[in-house]
C-alpha cells in the first residue's frame, strides 16, 4: 500500500503537489491523469524520494519513506519513463540486469531473471539477449524498460508516461502487455499519463489531477457514471462519456442469462470479460444484434443483446 498524507512540494512558491491525499491499494493499478502541469510526475518522484516533500508524508506498507535510505527505496521500486533511459552501450541483457546485479544476486540466477522477463514481455531471449538499444523499435525499446523495471521482482513499480511517444498501434499493443502483466505478476503499479482512454484502459482506479491537487479518485465505471465536478467530466470526455462507458464496460455487466436464448443464439461467442465496445465491434462486423457469451471452456453463460449495449 501506498499512502500519500497532505503531501506538499513547492517551487518558487508554486504549488506543483498541494495538499495531496491519496491512498493506492496493494496490488492495483492507479493511473494517474490531468492536464500538463498539475502535478503528476512530481508525485511519482516524491514516491520514490527522488525529490522530498516540503510538508506531509509518504508511506509503503505503513512506512514512512523518510526513515528510509533513498538508495535502499528505490532498488525496491521498478521505474519506467518516457525517454526510456536504456544504456546505449550495454546490450539487452545487461540493461535488464542493472539492479539485480547491484543487488548481488548470482549469475546464474540473473540469467534466469532476464530469460524470464523477455519472455514476459514477449521478446524472444536468444534473438534479443545480445541486442543493443540502437538495434530495436521504439517499442521493442519500450519493453526492455519495462523488463528493466520488474528485473529485481519489486513490489511497486511506477510509469511516468512511458507509451507517450510512441505511435498508436504499438501503444495499444504495449497497453495490452501492462494489464496482463500487472494481472500475472500482481505488482502495484502507479501510472500517469496525460491521455484519459489510457487511464480509463488500464486503471483498476483513476485519480484526476488538477492544479496539484486531487479532485476524484475512483473506478473508471465509477468516474464516468459519476464524475465529481465540470473539470472531470470535460476530462473523461464531456458529450463523448457514453462513449468511453463501451470501452469500460464488459460483457458480463450487461449479459442476460435466459436459458432458452442463450443456446438458440448463433455464430461466434465472446467473452464475458470482453468489453462493450468489443461486442459492438463483432455485431458490426457478423451483422449480428445478439451474441451468445461464452467461457474459456467454451460453456454458454448468457446472451447479449444489441440493446443492453445501450443501456447506459
Amino acid at each position: 500500500m501506498i499512502e500519500l498524507d497532505h503531501v506538499v512540494k513547492r517551487y518558487g512558491g508554486h504549488g506543483a503537489v498541494d495538499g495531496l491525499s491519496l491512498t493506492i491499494e496493494a496490488r492495483t493499478l492507479c493511473a494517474v491523469v490531468g492536464p500538463s502541469g498539475c502535478g503528476k510526475s512530481t508525485t511519482l518522484r516524491l514516491i520514490n524520494a527522488l525529490i522530498r516533500p516540503d510538508e506531509g508524508s509518504i508511506r509503503i506498507d505503513g512506512q514512512d519513506i523518510a526513515v528510509i535510505r533513498p538508495e535502499t527505496l528505490r532498488r525496491g521500486i521498478g521505474y519506467v519513463i518516457q525517454s526510456i533511459g536504456l544504456f546505449p552501450h550495454w546490450n539487452v541483457a545487461d540493461n535488464i540486469a542493472t539492479v539485480p546485479r547491484l543487488l548481488g544476486w548470482q549469475t546464474r540466477k540473473v540469467k534466469a531473471r532476464i530469460d524470464e522477463l523477455l519472455h514476459l514481455l514477449r521478446l524472444d531471449p536468444g534473438e534479443f539477449r545480445a541486442k543493443f538499444p540502437h538495434q530495436l523499435s521504439g517499442g521493442q525499446q519500450q519493453r526492455v524498460g519495462v523488463a528493466r523495471a520488474l528485473a529485481a521482482d519489486p513490489n511497486i513499480v511506477l510509469m511516468d508516461e512511458p507509451f507517450g511517444a510512441l505511435d498508436p498501434p504499438t501503444r495499444e499493443a504495449l497497453q495490452v502487455e501492462i494489464r496482463r502483466i500487472q494481472a500475472e505478476t500482481r505488482k502495484t503499479i502507479v501510472f500517469v499519463t496525460h491521455d484519459m482512454d489510457e487511464a480509463l484502459r488500464l486503471g483498476d482506479r483513476v485519480a484526476v489531477m488538477q492544479a496539484g491537487r486531487l479532485v476524484q479518485y475512483a473506478t473508471p465505471a465509477e468516474m464516468l457514471a459519476r464524475p465529481a465536478n465540470d473539470f472531470v467530466r470535460q476530462f473523461v470526455g464531456g458529450a463523448d462519456m457514453s462513449i468511453r462507458v463501451l470501452a469500460v464496460a464488459r460483457v458480463d455487466e450487461r449479459m442476460r442469462r435466459d436459458g432458452e436464448a442463450v443456446h438458440s443464439a448463433q455464430g461466434e461467442a465472446i467473452s464475458p470479460g470482453a468489453s462493450l465496445k468489443e461486442a459492438l465491434t463483432l455485431m458490426m462486423t457478423s451483422g449480428r444484434q445478439i451474441l451468445p457469451v461464452a467461457g474459456s471452456d467454451g460453456h454458454r453463460l448468457g446472451v447479449l443483446h444489441l440493446a443492453d449495449l445501450a443501456r447506459l
